[in-house]
């Protein structure tokens, strides 16, 4: 009954997806009867999509086996938090997710959004049913997440062991809040487009739902990274995977429409650009989802293997982009340039950077597509980090270079002269530190400017507080500040592991030693031990830096048993200066164990860079939308104060 009710949920909230979209489509035509129906049915969609949900998690929860996804992707015996976990961990889950997310953020627009007139809220509401009406079809009549089996299994197959880690288990929700957010602002896209109301007002509505999905975004990549690094046993943070780019790609285009819009509502430029990035972020998380979701790579995230499927989600971005892209053809000669502004300005150095972000958007987007297509004509290629690393070089270190200087400059135009003292430091730091740098190690070249771009940075990131009280500073400039501040901290982790990661691989008997980076690393031994749903061998290490005091480390290789697969779990040692990562491998014929061993200096610094930089983004929602009710303040007594002025010049 439960799985029935879920059901019945999704067809009602497809139903009121589709009035939401007739009634904001008609409305452009002028006054309807169905037009006053459009706020309350996107309200009420967006409820049922979450009763769905949340039926959903309970028929995972229940371990119901007569669910044929349930008995697919979960198991009686295994934890709570992963039978939760499994709701979304498979195809048709994952893209419940998202359709609930996408409904209720456009129930909420419909409920607390005022600002725009009503002509353009209809219409950005109708581009948000027309999105959610096509994943509604798709759930409905190709991904099923409520189909029954005509006789109950037995027991369940369980969730991919790979995916039952905790971090995993919050990685996705995060990642599609942030795809979803971007569909938001798509529809206000679209609505200001079909209306012609491309006005900073319009970007004011839109930039905090465009911070809100770049912080999940920035979040979910930040955490989907460091469970890579610590459960899959390679030692590597990122690897240019496809699936890795699915998700980069939507948050360099919504970086660069962040930054677009905040020109468009402080300054009324840049109007054709921020539509057409909107269009394009949205784009981005479409085909991330095409290549997660349809089948075409085989990976621990891609789930779907049915061409149906597949042919669907390729249907549905071809309908979504192809159909945005033509609108903004057709309409987008009718959308006045904005305001001029000087090459040497705060708008210019944000175009400039917006201009490299799209670039290293290009070269991801090919570098993903390039093996997809020669496979098609039967040609295997690889393309991975000596691709990727130098092409996206060229455009990040201007694009960093810039970063550390456009904070200072003048909206409109501003002279050098002004700022060339903070210059000035900033590029000595950054000469000063590769000189001794690459003087001292030679770390090689990206590695060695990858260094001395981001303490250069680290420090320009704060000359905008320069000679200004910090109680006073707006919250939104130290929104900005400290995720500058993180790019530059995330940017010194990633080359300080590149450049200076020492690695030893050795098998050693039980009592053996080794030495890696001025760490003693003891096998005391290996043992067997068991967990809820897995058994493992487990190494027990002692490791001792300089003669200090040991502590211990304890990697193992498990086995789960449903589904069956083995796994390996790291073992991490935590430093101010790095962690010492320890893989536990196989027993050799004379009875020695094979011991995978890293020292990765600084390598912590690249999750505290995203998570400052995620902060900075929570902080600057928080002051826009303080200074927006500031605002609107202003507006409402500045209105009452003529009102009262009116009546006494009447009186």
């Amino acid at each position: 009954m439960i799985a029935e009710l879920g059901l019945a949920a999704l067809w009602l909230a497809a139903a009121l997806a589709a009035l939401q979209l007739a009634g904001g489509a008609l409305a452009q035509r002028g006054e309807t009867p169905l037009q006053p129906l459009v706020r309350p049915a996107a309200i009420l969609q967006g409820l049922l999509a979450g009763f769905a949900f949340v039926m959903l998690l309970w028929v995972f929860a229940v371990t119901d086996l007569s669910v044929k996804l349930v008995a697919a992707n979960s198991h009686s015996l295994k934890p709570m938090i992963f039978k939760i976990a499994g709701a979304w961990g498979n195809h048709e889950g994952s893209m419940l997710l998202w359709v609930t997310v996408m409904a209720l953020a456009g129930g909420l627009i419909a409920l607390i959004e005022r600002r725009l007139p009503e002509r353009t809220m209809q219409a950005t509401l109708a581009a948000q049913g027309f999105v959610a009406l096509g994943f509604y079809a798709f759930l409905l009549f190709s991904s099923n997440p409520f189909e029954r089996l005509p006789v109950p299994a037995p027991e369940g197959l369980g969730l991919n062991p790979l995916l039952q880690d905790i971090g995993l288990a919050f990685h996705p929700p995060t990642l599609y809040i942030g795809y979803v957010g971007l569909s938001v602002a798509f529809s206000f896209a679209v609505g200001a487009l079909l209306t012609r109301q491309v006005t900073p007002e319009f970007a004011r509505v839109m930039r905090p739902w465009v911070l809100g999905a770049w912080v999940f975004l920035t979040i979910g990549i930040t955490a989907g990274s460091y469970w890579a690094y610590y459960e899959l046993g390679w030692g590597g943070w990122w690897f240019w995977d496809p699936v890795e780019n699915a998700s980069l790609m939507p948050w360099l285009a919504a970086t660069a429409l962040l930054h677009s819009a905040s020109v468009l509502a402080a300054r009324d430029a840049l109007r054709a650009w921020t539509i057409m990035l909107g269009v394009v972020a949205f784009s981005m998380s479409m085909v991330g989802t095409f290549l997660v979701r349809s089948g075409v790579l085989t990976s621990v995230h891609a789930f779907a293997v049915d061409p149906e499927r597949g042919s669907f989600i390729l249907a549905l971005l071809a309908l979504y982009i192809g159909g945005a892209l033509l609108v903004f053809a057709l309409r987008a000669g009718s959308v006045s340039e904005g305001q001029r502004f000087a090459a040497l300005s705060r708008e210019g150095a944000l175009v400039f950077n917006n201009v490299m972000l799209s670039a290293i958007l290009g070269i991801v987007l090919l570098g993903t597509l390039y093996p997809l297509l020669t496979e098609a004509f039967d040609v295997r290629v690889s393309v991975g980090p000596p691709y990727f690393n130098p092409a996206s070089a060229i455009f990040a270190i201007p694009m960093l270079l810039v970063m550390a200087v456009g904070p200072l400059l003048r909206w409109r135009g501003d002279k050098f002269e002004r700022i060339s003292v903070p210059v000035a430091i900033t590029v000595a730091i950054v000469v000063t530190v590769a000189l001794i740098i690459g003087v001292a190690t030679a770390p090689g070249l990206l590695p060695l400017l990858g260094l001395a771009i981001s303490i250069g940075l680290a420090v320009a990131s704060f000359w905008p507080l320069k000679g200004r009280r910090l109680t006073r500073v707006p919250l939104a400039t130290w929104g900005m500040v400290i995720a500058h501040f993180g790019i530059a901290i995330a940017l010194f982790g990633m080359a300080s592991e590149g450049a200076f990661t020492k690695e030893r691989l050795i098998a050693l008997a039980p009592g053996g030693s080794t030495e890696i980076a001025g760490w003693q690393v003891t096998l005391e031994g290996v043992d067997p031990v068991a967990g809820p749903n897995w058994t493992a061998l487990e190494g027990h290490l002692l490791a001792a830096r300089d003669g200090g005091e040991p502590v211990r480390l304890d990697p193992q290789a498990r086995n789960f048993w449903a589904p069956p697969q083995e796994t390996t779990e790291s073992a991490l040692l935590t430093r101010w200066d790095g962690q010492l990562y320890a893989v536990l491998g196989d027993r050799a014929s004379d009875g020695r164990w094979q011991l995978r061993l890293w020292w990765k200096p600084f390598v912590t610094l690249i999750w505290y860079g995203g998570l400052l930089v995620a902060l900075g983004g929570v902080l600057a929602i928080i002051g826009r939308v303080l200074s927006d009710l500031k605002r609107r303040r202003i507006r409402v007594l500045a209105a009452e104060r003529r009102s009262e002025q009116a009546m006494g010049a009447v009186s």
